[in-house]
């Protein structure tokens, strides 16, 4: 590949279709006409004198070459942006897009409520927030940085631990209400769980009933802890949740706290390429600094 001479701009765009998923989402974003990207990438693949996407009826295929491409030019565009961040200094530093993977439960009922604070302090910033019920692949550039259940074992990136959180067994008011009391283990014989796949979930970690009750049969189960929450919030039986989501519904009581007691651990990971960019950087600080501001909710200490 003639890489020497290709303008700039071209990398950009053969960038975002491939991060747009297709040449006609990339016009979209770029608010463009689709001829004009379809253009300019037919006169990028002349000037590199190769081809980098199959044209396919499903949309375009990256060829051998165009993943190629696709590490050089992100190379590129990682030193363009440290170059700014260092010459430009803090007045540049604190600008452009993030995008931050989580979990679930931890998505959606701890940073979503806590992320417009970070875009307050730093307006530069574009936070996408990436929630997925699955483990984030930082390696195909999913995501700038994560919060994962598991220390991820993936060569090329910087990894610490975030915080520490519990989780308890939870069941609804209504529920109890509904049906014999449980003061002891033994009392749970007979009652409804919900919980869940075991051959689907993505992570041992998530594997809570095995330690917290052994001898539970679920009778509703799912791949999501937002369903199994919306479960328990029903009172449609007992659930083992994190005690930040518990703490969203005054309706959801914690059952045998003294007994059944799970304890987990969120991990921060980013690429060690894209680590130090100051805006990166700025996520992974407030994250820190907000697990620790919050530490008593995420151990079962109470507050939303």
């Amino acid at each position: 590949m003639a890489i020497a001479h290709t303008n700039w701009d071209n990398l950009r765009l053969f960038l975002m279709v491939v991060r747009a998923g297709s040449a006609q989402e990339a016009a979209r974003r770029l608010e463009v006409d689709h001829s004009t990207v379809t253009r300019r990438l037919h006169k990028l693949e002349k000037e590199l004198g190769a081809q980098l996407f199959e044209r396919t009826p499903a949309g375009l295929v990256l060829t051998q070459t165009g993943h190629r491409l696709l590490e050089h030019a992100e190379q590129m565009e990682n030193a363009m942006v440290r170059v700014s961040e260092d010459i430009g200094g803090e007045r540049h530093a604190l600008t452009g897009q993030v995008r931050l993977g989580a979990t679930e439960g931890f998505g959606s009922f701890f940073l979503a409520q806590h992320l417009g604070e970070f875009t307050a302090r730093h307006p530069g910033i574009e936070v996408e927030l990436l929630i997925v019920p699955r483990f984030i692949n930082l390696s195909q550039r999913e995501a700038d940085l994560a919060v994962n259940i598991e220390r991820p074992q993936a060569s090329g990136q910087v990894c610490s631990k975030l915080c520490d959180y519990r989780l308890r067994l939870y069941a609804s008011r209504d529920y109890l209400a509904r049906h014999p009391p449980i003061a002891r283990p033994a009392d749970l014989q007979g009652h409804r769980f919900v919980g869940y796949v075991e051959e689907l979930v993505f992570s041992n970690a998530l594997r809570y009933f095995a330690e917290a009750v052994p001898q539970a049969h679920t009778a509703l189960r799912s791949t999501s802890v937002v369903a199994q929450y919306q479960w328990a919030c029903a009172g449609q039986g007992l659930a083992v949740l994190p005690c930040f989501m518990a703490a969203h519904q005054p309706q959801l009581v914690p059952v045998l706290a003294d007994v059944i007691d799970v304890q987990r651990t969120f991990w921060v990971a980013a690429p060690a390429n894209r680590r130090n960019l100051a805006r990166v950087r700025a996520v992974w600080d407030f994250l820190r600094d907000t697990v620790e501001r919050h530490r008593q909710l995420l151990m079962g200490g109470g507050g939303a």
